[in-house]
């Protein structure tokens, strides 16, 4: 595998995610798609080798099979396409970036479940309800749920993302914005999920983020439907009743719920076998999901 690319390094204003280093170049942003990976918060001291493009491909994917019905941020993906100043970094950009409109990003993290997983299964067996969202009794971890439903969560600047109800987003950002973006977080879930179904992968539950341009327009914005954000389970494996192999980084997860490791930082070396594990378990993500392959 080649060596894992854990942060860009353009001359330009950046924030830093736990994935993606975010360049402000004025008008548009440039967003790079490391292969850092994180877990419970934490971002691992090594990285997935290509997982940053892969990312990105799956995301590009997704972004074009949506675009006539969801406006989105993506401008341009091929460096040559790139401002004259970003040219000279294409080592850096090739398969990893997207140049992007400028948004203001609304800061509710945007989840659609289909199935019960996750922190909702751990929701449900204290309270038989999901972010506010009463559930039928009976039902069993990994189970598929009546209908999609919407589990907004605030974004934090550092620490976990907090689960909230209907209501209490409506109060952060506005009853009216908080439709919008319910509707438009359940009508991409079930598009994609109806999609991944074709080729064999349930979606369990995934996230969107979603900003507004300046003329209040909301597009979606960030990844679309990836490992990352996304629980992917492989539809002839699917049996309700305890945790499903899956195509994301549950994987790592898995390994580090069996470490002696309080989920502070410094996280743990992760070993060979585990990043290759992951690596593989992407790739397969992807090439379900889209019927290609990919050139790394």
């Amino acid at each position: 595998m080649p060596p894992a690319l854990l942060q860009s390094t353009l001359p330009f204003p950046v924030r830093r995610g736990k994935v993606r280093d975010v360049y402000d170049l004025g008008a548009v942003l440039c967003i790079v798609a490391t292969d850092r990976i994180s877990a419970y918060d934490c971002v691992m001291p090594n990285g997935i080798p290509d997982k940053g493009k892969i990312l990105t491909a799956l995301s590009l994917f997704w972004f074009h099979r949506f675009a006539r019905e969801f406006e989105h941020h993506l401008l341009a993906t091929e460096v040559a396409d790139y401002p004259e100043e970003l040219q000279p970094f294409g080592d850096q950009l090739e398969g990893r970036s997207m140049l992007v409109k400028k948004t203001e990003v609304i800061p509710i993290e945007c989840v659609a479940r289909g199935y019960l997983a996750g922190s909702g299964w751990k929701e449900y067996q204290k309270s038989q309800s999901v972010c506010g969202v009463r559930l039928p009794p009976g039902l069993k971890q990994c189970d598929k749920l009546p209908d999609p439903i919407f589990t907004p969560a605030t974004k934090e600047e550092s620490g976990h993302d907090i689960n909230v109800s209907f209501d209490q987003a409506a109060k952060s950002v506005g009853q009216y914005i908080t439709a919008k973006l319910r509707d438009r977080t359940l009508a991409l879930y079930t598009q994609a999920a109806d999609y991944a179904a074709t080729r064999g992968v349930i979606i369990a539950d995934t996230k969107f983020e979603f900003g507004t341009l300046p003329d209040g327009t909301i597009i979606l914005i960030d990844e679309v439907l990836t490992p990352d954000s996304s629980r992917f389970w492989p539809a002839d494996q699917y049996e309700p009743g305890h945790d499903q192999p899956s195509f994301d980084k549950q994987f790592v997860r898995n390994y580090l719920e069996a470490q002696p490791w309080d989920k502070t930082p410094p996280a743990p070396l992760l070993p060979d076998d585990v990043v290759a594990g992951t690596r593989a378990r992407y790739l397969e993500a992807y090439e379900r999901l889209t019927g290609n392959s990919l050139a790394l």
